[in-house]
């Protein structure tokens, strides 16, 4: 039987469930929303990989994790149709669904000391990105977020558009 190598931080996949597995989430540790159950079809999660990088980005940028987040957005263009759009905004507009993660969780080299990341998603934008996961991913050949959307139906090779 092959070993697997995980990173810190990650979970073996369970007994049985082979390096053949399809699951884009397997091994990741998911961080659902507060007030939201894990894997809620109306809501957005990102991984344990992503508030850490999420943290270090907001401290760099000057963005205050008391009124500041993450934004989350779907915009027309890109090879597939639709482009995924992400950004730091200093406050949530009054439309946005705004969602809270790792309160009191801290994570490596965390500037925040264990503040809550805010994500903000515009309403139209929702609609393509209701349960979907953001992670971050860091290899020798790619670093970026990755959007883990089961409302895509197709996606171009840079992952960064899509269509529903």
């Amino acid at each position: 039987m092959a070993s697997t190598l995980l990173q810190p931080g990650t979970n073996a996949p369970k007994p049985g469930a082979g390096l053949e597995s399809k699951d884009p989430l397997a091994g990741m540790v998911l961080l659902p929303a507060e007030g939201f159950a894990p894997r809620a079809k109306n809501a957005v999660e990102i991984t344990k990989n992503a508030l850490k990088r999420i943290r270090v980005a907001m401290a760099k940028e000057g963005v205050s994790p008391d009124d500041g987040g993450l934004r989350l957005g779907v915009q027309g263009g890109g090879c597939s149709g639709l482009s995924y759009n992400i950004r730091f905004d200093t406050k949530p507009r009054e439309r946005d669904r705004v969602f809270v993660f790792g309160e009191g969780l801290e994570t490596p080299n965390d500037p925040s000391g264990g503040k809550a990341v805010k994500v903000f998603v515009d309403p139209k934008s929702f609609l393509y990105l209701a349960g979907m996961v953001l992670d971050f991913e860091e290899t020798l050949m790619r670093q970026g977020f990755n959007f883990i959307n089961p409302n895509s139906t197709k996606s171009c090779g840079c992952g960064s558009s899509f269509s529903a």
